[in-house]
């Protein structure tokens, strides 16, 4: 009788463990890493960014809250920062050398280890959403430049004309370089848009989307559509997504090694993220990384003076900052 007791008491307990673990879900993003001096960003160009931050994690959290999966709360929640002028990624994405823009985007499953990218696309409004069909909808995992935009339109996609994406602010930063560049021989490399998501149900997923590099030149593209190297998701071990100075990423295979840290080593994903950001300091990189893990705990590491960044749980917990 007292067998039978045990038993039962223990059954209750993992009821009420799973129950209280059940349904949980966080998002977590990022707009860049960069040199940041709070000195001259203003308290308005703050609050600018601060609100889009803001609105990206309130979209990102109803779709959770309402059972979306954790594909579509990363789709939509990069697809507002493409949106906006703010960020490296879509309208406002950076110029390349000969004065167009060329982007790039990465999405993958934690669930099923898909993953879809594209690459040097000059006619694509949302790149991320691109990226979901070519994993969804294709043998492939990366797409580029003619290739990526004859898919996206067989996929009912619209192209757009490249001025859509020009900024005069990113203009002048593309002048200022030039200039730079004829005296000294300097570049760009920050910039770049993020998200991971964990869903009710258990999954990760994460994204990436970026203009690339100011200036960059001979069709030159980063990390952010590598699998492995901007972008990462197993739901065994978390969802990373990068922003940073792109060659770095990719020798180090960085978001794939994070993984491999916490699979391997059982580092904790704060942790993992540390390391390989300690890594990225030693070989001269700068940049940052966020991260999620299947238990909803959240990374953001970076070696630069700050990176756009703002998590939310289902608890209601929720930050969002420019700064270290």
């Amino acid at each position: 009788m007292k067998r039978i007791m045990l038993c039962f008491v223990i059954c209750l307990l993992v009821i009420a463990v799973r129950g209280q673990s059940a349904g949980n879900y966080a998002i977590v993003i990022h707009g860049g890493a960069g040199v940041m001096d709070q000195k001259s960003m203003t308290p308005n160009m703050q609050a600018e960014y601060l609100a889009v931050l803001n609105r990206v994690l309130q979209v990102g959290d109803s779709v959770l809250a309402n059972g979306g999966t954790c594909l579509d709360a990363v789709e939509k929640a990069i697809i507002i920062m493409e949106d906006s002028p703010l960020f490296n990624a879509g309208k406002g994405a950076v110029f390349t050398h000969d004065g167009l823009v060329e982007l790039d985007a990465s999405v993958m499953d934690g669930k099923t280890l898909k993953a879809g990218a594209i690459a040097a696309v000059r006619d694509i409004k949302n790149p991320i959403r691109v990226a979901r069909a070519v994993m969804e909808k294709t043998e492939h995992v990366l797409l580029n430049g003619a290739g990526a935009s004859q898919f996206a339109k067989e996929q009912g996609f619209n192209p757009v004309d490249n001025s859509y994406f020009y900024t005069e602010k990113r203009r002048k930063q593309l002048d200022e370089l030039l200039k730079k560049e004829r005296e000294a021989g300097v570049n760009d490399k920050h910039g770049t848009v993020g998200c991971v998501a964990l869903d009710k149900y258990g999954n990760i997923a994460a994204g990436t989307s970026t203009g690339g590099m100011t200036n960059k030149k001979y069709g030159r593209i980063g990390d952010s559509p590598i699998i492995g190297a901007g972008t990462y998701a197993n739901n065994e071990t978390g969802g990373f997504s990068c922003t940073g100075h792109g060659e770095y990423y990719i020798r180090l295979g960085f978001s794939r090694d994070i993984s491999a840290l916490m699979e391997y080593k059982n580092l904790p994903i704060q942790e993992a993220c540390r390391a390989e950001v300690e890594k990225l300091s030693q070989l001269g990189g700068t940049g940052g990384v966020i991260g999620l893990d299947r238990k909803g705990n959240i990374a953001m590491e970076f070696n630069t003076s700050g990176m756009f960044r703002g998590y939310i749980k289902s608890d209601g917990e929720k930050k969002v900052m420019i700064f270290k």
